[in-house]
């Protein structure tokens, strides 16, 4: 992998199951120019089978942006690693860590760590079908696999069959009796497996995640992995993205009225194409966190009367009215 994609790996946004969609990513970049932003997991039947546009279309401005595939086809999975890169994906993510129910009976996400080697064909099937990076995405065990020993040699296999970037999220997986909430929650944090994983495969790349939140010790880690992946705490405040892409990319921050003046510029044109602007503007709930005016914010943006007028200057009209008023 070329240094300049493996440094936008110090900072990942995360795939997020009906959050990180395309209007979600575009306002990731506003905050973050230089990091990675991964799509929602997208599995190779909807692809296929599906409706191609609606789930593989994007901005010009998210790049470098990494589709992320749920599926344990060979074939299928070969044929969607060709359509991302025609698509232009930056990165084929394979979900090896989901702990649905839905995501079991279709035998992919995190039950694939108990099938290495499957997950070693699939790897070497979509890196056979495009030079674009393949990598994957899994926990550190699940139910009773829960030792160094078993994610160690995990890594190994799919190492060997060519994939040298792992993004880890430090928690096993719970698949009988834990909801995919708790499984986010419950099982604790092992940070430690994640960095002997770092020691013993010097040649990989690998991504932190869990448990990231403005509270975490962001220097500290990334002086022992090679970069660390964000959800839910970027998500509630998006601002905390710019925080950290300022720290760890070094790049001055959008100031918030850039920001929404750019958001108000992209919904006019998603509007323009019969986007509701409901899809949009629940992504901008979490702006402007902890400040005064923000709940007002959050209530004129979910106001169902106001979206319903699929108007995309309820944005801007509601930031003027809320905070720029409060400049005056």
């Amino acid at each position: 992998m070329s240094q300049e994609i493996k440094d936008t790996h110090k900072l990942c946004t995360a795939p997020m199951l009906d959050w990180s969609d395309r209007h979600c990513r575009f306002l990731f970049r506003l905050f973050a120019p230089h990091a990675m932003l991964y799509t929602e997991m997208v599995t190779t039947g909807a692809i296929i089978f599906g409706d191609q546009k609606r789930h593989l279309d994007f901005s010009i401005e998210e790049h470098p942006v990494a589709l992320q595939l749920g599926g344990s086809s060979i074939g299928e999975l070969r044929q969607c690693a060709t359509l991302a890169s025609d698509w232009g994906y930056d990165e084929i993510n394979l979900n090896c860590g989901c702990p649905s129910e839905r995501v079991q009976k279709g035998n992919f996400g995190a039950s694939l760590m108990l099938e290495p080697n499957l997950v070693a064909q699939c790897v070497e099937a979509m890196m056979d079908a495009t030079n674009v990076p393949v990598t994957v995405k899994h926990r550190l065990g699940l139910d009773e696999s829960d030792s160094y020993d078993f994610v160690s040699q995990f890594v190994g296999t799919i190492r060997d069959a060519g994939c040298t970037t792992f993004i880890v999220h430090a928690r096993i997986a719970v698949l009988k009796g834990l909801s995919p909430k708790k499984n986010r929650e419950v099982p604790p944090l092992n940070y430690e497996f994640v960095y002997r994983l770092k020691n013993e495969y010097p040649d990989c790349t690998f991504i932190l995640n869990g448990g990231l939140d403005e509270e975490a010790a962001y220097n500290e880690i990334l002086q022992k992995v090679d970069g660390v992946m964000v959800g839910r705490a970027i998500y509630q405040s998006p601002e905390f993205l710019g925080k950290l892409s300022q720290s760890i990319h070094d790049c001055a921050p959008h100031t918030l009225e850039k920001v929404i003046s750019e958001i108000h510029r992209y919904a006019e044109s998603q509007v323009e194409k019969k986007v509701p602007i409901k899809a949009i503007s629940r992504h901008l709930l979490g702006l402007f966190h902890g400040q005064k005016g923000a709940r007002t914010w959050r209530r004129q943006l979910s106001n169902p009367d106001l979206l319903k007028r699929n108007d995309p200057d309820l944005i801007m009209r509601t930031y003027q009215d809320v905070f720029q008023s409060q400049q005056l």
